[in-house]
């Protein structure tokens, strides 16, 4: 039976004492009922006098406005993103406001310093930008010593860091300085060297980081190029650093020179092995490589540059300390030193010259053949500049030799493009050391190496600086050093590339022209060396007096119709023209064909006045040391004298305006220095003897007034009181006198003007002066003189007219005398003359009087009032002369 179910009881309904609300979870809780609002509202106050962008006015700010201090504080906040910004901001503030750097340079860098070892590599890199860009390039015309000082504490911080990034990146700034300061090398020598040492040895990068490996080497490079190689940079260096604080490597109480060289050389002996293992371990690697890229290529080459001048430097302190024996080196270093020689540089480069020359394991392509040839001849170059050093073996030798052979011809190197193009780019690096290597070579290899030298040498362009860098080779082998002769004339194979190469030299100079002085200048450089050196060698001195059938077309050169060609001589710069001249002294004796081109291009209208003067001073000098004919020299004188044009003609134009547009002072002094030569020649009655006839013959050719004057001035220097001319002299001087001193009185006639009335007076007396002098000392020439004057008032007077230029009127050559005769008067020197020809005077103005008064000559108005004014004129100095009343 079913148990029946009890029935369910009604549950009571009961009260709640707290209700319970359900809560959404994440939603915030109400506050309480009995909750205190602690809410506060208020409205803003406005203040315009409290506005922060008020203390900021007047100042430069950034686009984000801030002020450059706002901007270095944050250049070191903790934050990376708020120091990139601020850098940024920093580099926009002063490319728009440049002033801002002028005045707070220092500041800015010493806040901005901090950066370079910064953990961000984008804050590195944008504070390196900035310093590239605006910060350096802005101190480059200040005080270069406290920029670089702030800067060298923190780089060399950066360089000792953990991570290699941060080493990097203060090389960069380093080589950064070196290239805007390059003094900053040279004061912080030793650290430099050092941190490239160790940066290099710990190999703290692989090949694969070829870019960080590459931007090292580089600054390395532009370190060792700022080493002396010579005696000359040396001091030059140490006058740039004269006034400059030095390191306390220079305080050792040394001299600095040896000091600075002995810190050099020990660094060198500690980088130069690391230099070298470096190359080795990259050679393997890059041999075996399918393809030469550019990274390993650049890191290699850096390598080999680096170590061939650290070479350079090491040889020539050898070389030094051994013709200096006051303070040698082993003085200071002790017995070590003494690897700095033979035993130290043959033994460190002997492991780089076994792996000579590169050559790739594959197949590669014509590009990649030029990068190894490329670096084959750096080696070379390193072999060649230590050869003295190392005494090869004479394989090794051998094997350099036929490289370097073979590369002159032009056997190896690419030949797809331009053969003298790439020639030109790498042969430069090895022709120095040419003349040393053919002085060391046996007989067969003098003869193969100077066969394919001479070829490049002809074959080259002549502006190329191939060529300049054989001509240098050229000079070393023919001039002889410390009295050894690279190359034995005696030898007729040698003595035929010396005579190739001497007689080339003119030949170069008319294919350069005037268009490459520079490179005329080495050659004239050159033909002076062989002139002064000639007498020492009798060949030399064959060959170089031969050349001056080749250099006339370089001076001038006469064409068949009389007119001058003028050769790139006149138109090259002074310093190349002065070379020139004096090279001409060195000729042992100066052909006649020679003096007439130098001659017209002294005619040269644009010929420098320094550069004619010189030319006269030069060859009075060759003349008396025996190397001009007396002959060649007179007629060169005389050629000068009398072809010379003097620029305007018009006297008074010369004479008023000087020698702005005039050339008049220098033919002035010409004149002058022609005395001067003539002086020293010996008896001058002699010298008259050989020159009269030939200066009367060029003055009756009716030259301009100035040459007239300058021939006329040398008869007068020659001649004495009382005259020595012949006869047929006063006779042909008699005929031309008249007429050119009424040329010169018409042309530079009296002005009322005061300012000029002076350069008139003494333009006149310049002028009239040697002949007044030929009247002094003949009185016989004075007196044909006088009677041309009175026939020459006359009407039949048109023979005597011939022989003027421009008084061609009557009223003017009437004007023209009485002027003259004015002059005289005025003289008291020159009244005597006056004196002894009275009767010729008043014959002189019975003529005029009777001209005034006839009725048969048609005269104009004017005409008529100027003879009337020259009689009253010459009526005065008539009765002055007749009276005897002469003294003014």
């Amino acid at each position: 039976m079913v148990r029946s179910k009890a029935p369910t009881k009604k549950q009571q309904k009961r009260g709640v004492d707290f209700k319970k609300i359900k809560r959404k979870i994440g939603r915030k809780l109400p506050p309480p009922k009995n909750a205190t609002n602690t809410e506060i509202k208020s409205k803003a106050i406005v203040l315009p006098e409290q506005s922060v962008a008020s203390d900021k006015l007047g100042l430069a700010v950034s686009r984000k406005g801030l002020t450059l201090k706002e901007l270095l504080q944050q250049s070191s906040h903790h934050n990376t993103k708020v120091r990139r910004d601020a850098l940024t901001g920093i580099k926009e503030l002063l490319l728009k406001n440049p002033a801002e750097l002028r005045l707070y340079k220092l500041a800015i860098i010493e806040k901005l310093r901090e950066r370079i070892s910064d953990e961000d590599k984008v804050v590195r890199e944008t504070i390196f930008q900035l310093f590239k860009s605006v910060i350096i390039p802005g101190c480059k015309e200040d005080n270069q010593g406290p920029s670089v000082s702030l800067m060298m504490a923190y780089i060399f911080n950066a360089m000792t860091h953990l991570a290699i990034d941060v080493r990097l990146m203060a090389f960069k700034f380093f080589d950064l300085l070196v290239q805007q300061f390059p003094s900053s090398f040279s004061l912080y020598t030793e650290k430099i060297l050092q941190n490239y040492k160790d940066i290099l040895r710990r190999n703290q990068f692989n090949l694969e980081d070829k870019g960080k490996l590459k931007s090292v080497l580089a600054g390395l490079v532009r370190c060792l190029l700022l080493l002396p190689c010579n005696k000359g940079e040396i001091e030059s260096r140490e006058n740039n650093n004269a006034t400059q604080e030095l390191p306390n490597i220079y305080e050792l109480g040394l001299p600095n020179e040896f000091t600075g060289s002995l810190v050099l050389i020990k660094k060198l002996r500690e980088l130069m092995p690391v230099l070298v293992n470096c190359f080795l371990e990259c050679v393997p690697l890059v041999l075996n490589m399918t393809l030469l890229d550019g990274q390993s290529f650049d890191c290699m080459l850096h390598i080999l540059h680096s170590i061939d001048l650290s070479v350079r430097f090491l040889v020539n302190e050898i070389d030094k300390s051994k013709q200096d024996r006051r303070f040698p080196i082993k003085s200071y270093e002790g017995p070590d030193m003494t690897m700095l020689g033979q035993e130290f540089i043959s033994d460190l480069l002997k492991k780089l010259f076994d792996v000579f020359p590169l050559s790739p394991r594959h197949h590669l392509s014509e590009k990649d053949d030029d990068r190894y040839f490329i670096l084959n001849v750096v080696i070379a170059k390193i072999f060649l500049q230590s050869i003295e050093r190392i005494k090869p073996p004479s394989v090794l030798l051998e094997k350099f030799l036929d490289f370097v052979e073979n590369m002159l011809s032009g056997k190896i190197g690419n030949t797809s493009g331009s053969v003298k193009a790439f020639q030109e780019r790498h042969l430069v690096s090895l022709l120095p050391f040419i003349p040393k290597v053919i002085s060391k070579v046996a007989n067969n290899w003098k003869y193969l190496l100077l066969q394919a030298f001479t070829k490049v040498f002809q074959d080259c362009n002549p502006e190329s600086s191939l060529k300049m860098s054989c001509l240098s080779a050229i000079e070393e082998m023919l001039i002889p050093l410390k009295s050894v002769l690279v190359l034995d004339a005696s030898d007729p194979e040698m003595l035929s590339f010396l005579i190739m190469w001497i007689r080339e030299l003119p030949l170069l100079l008319m294919l350069l022209g005037d268009r490459h002085p520079s490179c005329s200048k080495v050659v004239l450089q050159l033909l002076l060396r062989l002139g002064q050196c000639s007498p020492w060698n009798p060949t030399i001195e064959q060959e170089f007096e031969k050349t001056q059938f080749s250099l006339q077309e370089f001076y001038s050169k006469t064409l068949d119709d009389g007119s001058i060609c003028y050769g790139p001589f006149v138109k090259l710069p002074r310093d190349c023209q002065d070379v020139s001249v004096v090279s001409l002294y060195y000729f042992s004796s100066l052909n006649r064909h020679m003096l007439k081109s130098i001659a017209s291009s002294c005619l040269y209208s644009d010929l420098n006045s320094s550069t004619l003067i010189r030319i006269l001073e030069v060859l009075d000098s060759a003349y008396r040391a025996g190397h001009i004919q007396i002959a060649d020299f007179i007629s060169f004188i005389i050629t000068l004298l009398s072809k010379f044009r003097v620029s305007p003609e018009n006297l008074y134009s010369s004479s008023v305006y000087g020698e702005k547009i005039s050339n008049s002072g220098t033919f002035k002094a010409v004149t002058k220095l022609s005395c001067t030569c003539l002086s020293s020649m010996g008896d001058e009655s002699l010298l008259l003897r050989l020159m009269e006839k030939l200066i009367i013959e060029q003055i009756s050719l009716k030259p301009p007034l100035d040459n007239v004057c300058a021939m006329l001035r040398i008869l007068t220097f020659l001649d004495s009181k009382p005259t020595k001319l012949s006869e047929q002299s006063i006779t042909g001087l008699s005929n031309i006198l008249l007429g050119y001193l009424v040329d010169v009185t018409f042309c530079v006639q009296e002005d009322e003007d005061e300012s000029t009335a002076f350069i008139h007076r003494s333009t006149s007396y310049y002028y009239l002066l040697p002949v007044i002098i030929l009247f002094d000392r003949s009185h016989k020439l004075l007196k044909v003189a006088f009677k041309m004057m009175e026939s020459l008032i006359a009407e039949n007077a048109s023979s005597t007219c011939n022989s003027m230029q421009y008084a061609k009127d009557r009223s003017s050559r009437i004007k023209a005398i009485v002027s003259f005769l004015s002059l005289l008067y005025k003289d008291a020197k020159f009244q005597h003359l006056l004196s002894s020809c009275k009767a010729e005077i008043e014959s002189i103005l019975q003529n005029m009087l009777l001209l005034e008064s006839s009725e048969y000559i048609t005269m104009t108005i004017p005409e008529r009032n100027m003879i009337q004014g020259a009689c009253d004129q010459l009526r005065i100095l008539t009765s002055a002369v007749g009276n005897g009343n002469l003294t003014n």
